[in-house]
């Protein structure tokens, strides 16, 4: 199961300490059993896109949300802005290493 999120940073947002703040969210992503993989991405607009694979829909959305009570993610969610936050759900069909 893919979880795609698709955002923007808040204005003057610096790019580097929004990646940091992403890979802090490591541990407690690996934490959880139907973790894969994750991939972060901006294209040339500034529309990011993290894109999470998990082994289950219920441990995609189990993880969605318990992330909002670990402390390491409020970092990373202060730097999205609210309005135009996309989140989504599709079913891997094929992938590629």
């Amino acid at each position: 199961m893919a979880e795609i999120v698709t955002f923007r940073l808040i204005d003057g947002a610096d790019p580097v300490a929004f990646v940091k703040a992403a890979n802090a969210l490591g541990p407690f992503l690996r934490s959880n059993d139907d973790f894969v993989s994750r991939t972060l991405s901006v294209d040339e607009t500034g529309v990011w896109t993290d894109h999470i694979l998990w082994s289950s829909q219920a441990g995609a959305t189990r993880a969605s949300q318990l992330m909002f009570d670990q402390p390491e993610a409020k970092p990373f969610l202060a730097f999205m802005k609210e309005d135009g936050v996309n989140l989504r759900y599709a079913a891997v069909r094929m992938q590629q290493e």
